[in-house]
């Protein structure tokens, strides 16, 4: 039964190696060769498992490690070169073949031939001598790479000894020993972590194996419990068997107490932190897990709110998080100096005058080399930052050790302060200073875009400012139009009561277009949606006509071919009318023509309205380049470059289309496609 264990024990290893063996991508002849050898060990562990297979015979148990020695020396032949293209390369060498044919003899000799098991025995013997021996051929050859093998030449090498001995003394008694095989299973158990690291170290066979910190820890506390227990079944066992008649009381006592004691211990989070720090430093390339801490880092910041002060305050927590820190300050340059943007701290006290002269001179050492600076560590070795002087009685009196500047476009942003408080200090070496960089360039990044976004949303508020105010002062001109149009007649018709008519209503309808303008600039937004009703264009066109565009020649004619009622805004559809009407009269000499039309496009269920002049004309560059685009004009001081834009953005934004038809010295053609509801 207690072989069960140890065999269970080494095929849920092999098994969990193979797994993560096969989740490699990168293909390789050491790979295959390796996934080769640990299936082959898997089986053969498991097949003695005697709870799933029963008790093994002589011979299979001779077949199942001839079997697996087979497999090794595979791995190991093709582990003598390095340059295999293919699982095929390695078999049809010469050498192989020489390698692998004692076990081939070995494997099938016992069901050809009537052979007493001694000499199986004796051909076991020469397999395991012969691992030694290519063991010996690999890690002379790895030159440089001996480190790198050195655990898989203890490992293959301790176990291949185990096999030697136990049939070498098979050999002697005839028999195989039970003990021997009851701690095969133990003894590759304890010995695969060897394994795992020498498949972690060699880097050219294209094998990388993640082993998580949290997995080590784990691994470690278990171990520790383990031996933890052991020695106290030692001592309880001494006690039992000195104690006398007190020794199952004490005995008992003394097991009920480990429990407690472990447990304790094991539920410390100061222990299993220094216990996390221990495996860190002294098994792990790596200090940090910097996944693990990227993930962590960015969630943390994605959270954050949306004011200046909660991104400010995520950004310094997140740089504390990331080393395990208690507190610390933000600060970011400013034209008259530093300012302080962000606290975590407990006392949420400001830093002293002479600590401000300390922050500034750092400021001054860092906006170029962007240097973290560990203020402890400059008391002890001053000289490690050169040109850097600081007054040292103030750093005594201090609370923050590190200095991390935040670097944007060459030159420094700001910095944060950090301080410990009652938790580990970290060492600066250059692990730390290069995960320090990353994460204040992280954090640095994130606090400077929500900064230029900020901005973003200012300028696009003063841009939609600007072009309301664009309108309003084209409208404004329009007005101006009118009541020049009106003094222009008063001389003429102001004894005529229509004309006075007529002057009044435009005069209302000019105070309600100012009332509406001023409104827009008091509010600081654009002019609300008018109501949308049922109209006549040609109703509307003829008021353009006759009340906006008389006072300049040529005078437009309107025509109605065809026309049906459709659902808009009356004064943006006056305006878009006024807007061309007039842009076409000012192209079109004073005996020339200016038409609107009126008509209807069944196919495209659309009114349309042509506005034709026998002006000046444009071309087809004119058109496309300039002719739509906002505050392009070719009026000079005398227009805004906004009235064909607002005409397309309008009748576009109804469903509709404005197209444009010109030829220069010829005139040009505005239609308008009105959709019909």
């Amino acid at each position: 039964m207690i072989s069960d264990v140890g065999y269970a024990l080494n095929s849920l290893a092999y098994l969990a190696l193979l797994l993560l063996l096969l989740t490699v991508k990168k293909p390789g002849v050491a790979k295959h060769l390796l996934v080769l050898a640990s299936a082959a060990t898997f089986v053969w562990s498991t097949s003695f498992i005697t709870l799933l297979f029963g008790p093994i015979s002589l011979s299979a148990l001779l077949s199942t490690d001839v079997f697996k020695q087979i497999a090794w020396l595979l791995f190991l032949a093709g582990c003598i070169q390095t340059d295999f293209k293919s699982f095929l390369d390695v078999i049809k060498r010469p050498v192989t073949l020489i390698i692998i044919a004692p076990a081939i003899v070995a494997l099938f000799a016992p069901y050809l031939l009537p052979i007493n098991p001694s000499w199986s025995f004796l051909a076991l013997i020469v397999l395991s001598l012969e691992v030694l021996l290519l063991l010996e051929v690999v890690y002379r050859q790895a030159g440089k790479e001996q480190w790198a093998f050195k655990p898989l030449i203890i490992y293959l090498g301790a176990t291949n000894l185990f096999e030697f001995v136990t049939y070498a003394n098979a050999t002697m008694v005839n028999q195989v020993e039970v003990g021997y095989i009851a701690a095969r299973g133990y003894i590759y158990f304890l010995l695969m972590p060897l394994l795992v690291i020498s498949i972690r170290r060699i880097h050219h066979w294209g094998i990388d194996i993640f082993i998580s910190r949290d997995v080590v820890l784990h691994s470690s506390l278990l171990l520790v419990a383990g031996g933890y227990l052991f020695v106290m079944a030692i001592v309880g066992y001494a006690v039992n068997y000195w104690g006398g008649s007190w020794g199952a009381t004490v005995q008992i006592i003394l097991v009920v107490m480990s429990f407690a004691l472990l447990a304790t211990v094991f539920l410390s989070n100061g222990f299993r932190t220094k216990i996390k720090v221990f495996i860190t430093k002294h098994f792990f390339a790596n200090q940090f897990d910097y996944r693990v801490e990227w993930v962590k880092l960015t969630k943390w910041l994605t959270h954050a709110g949306e004011h200046s002060s909660d991104v400010y305050y995520a950004g310094l927590t997140g740089m504390l998080n990331a080393i395990q820190y208690e507190s610390g300050l933000l600060y970011k340059m400013t034209n008259s100096g530093i300012e302080c943007i962000a606290k975590a701290t407990t006392d949420n006290k400001d830093v002293s005058k002479d600590a401000e002269v300390i922050l500034s001179t750092l400021a001054d050492y860092t906006k170029h080399n962007g240097w973290v600076v560990d203020t402890e560590a400059y008391l002890v070795k001053p000289f490690d930052y050169n040109g850097l002087k600081l007054d040292r009685d103030v750093l005594k009196a201090w609370d923050y050790q590190l200095f991390v500047p935040l670097m944007k476009d060459g030159g420094l942003w700001g910095f944060a302060i950090l301080a410990a408080g009652d938790k580990e200090k970290v060492s600066l070496n250059w692990e730390v200073k290069d995960y320090l960089n990353a994460v204040s360039e992280q954090v640095g990044t994130y606090m400077q875009h929500h900064e230029a976004a900020q901005v973003v949303a200012e300028n696009a508020q003063f841009a939609a400012f600007n072009r309301m105010s664009a309108f309003v002062l084209h409208d404004l001109k329009n007005v101006l139009a009118q009541v020049d149009l009106i003094l222009a007649n008063a001389q003429q018709h102001k004894h005529n009561p229509e004309f006075i008519d007529d002057t009044f209503e435009t005069l209302e309808h000019t105070k309600a277009r100012m009332e509406k303008m001023l409104k827009q600039l008091t509010d600081k937004k654009a002019m609300d949606e008018g109501v949308n009703s049922e109209f006549l264009l040609s109703e509307i066109a003829n008021e353009v006509v006759s009340h906006r565009c008389s006072g300049l020649s040529p005078i437009p004619s309107v025509h109605v071919a065809a026309e049906q009622s459709v659902i808009v805004d009356r004064e943006k559809v006056a305006n878009v009318l006024y807007h061309l009407i007039s842009n076409a009269q000012q192209a079109t000499p004073d005996d020339g023509v200016v038409d609107v039309i009126v008509s209807l496009d069944n196919d495209n269920n659309a009114q349309l309205v042509m506005i034709e002049d026998s002006g000046t004309g444009m071309d087809k560059q004119f058109i496309e380049e300039r002719l739509f685009k906002p505050f392009d004009t070719t009026k000079g001081n005398a227009g805004m470059g906004i009235g064909a834009y607002d005409a397309k953005t309008y009748i576009e934004s109804i469903g509709g289309k404005l197209t444009v038809l010109s030829e220069p010295g010829r005139g040009s053609c505005f239609t308008l496609y009105f959709p019909l509801s």
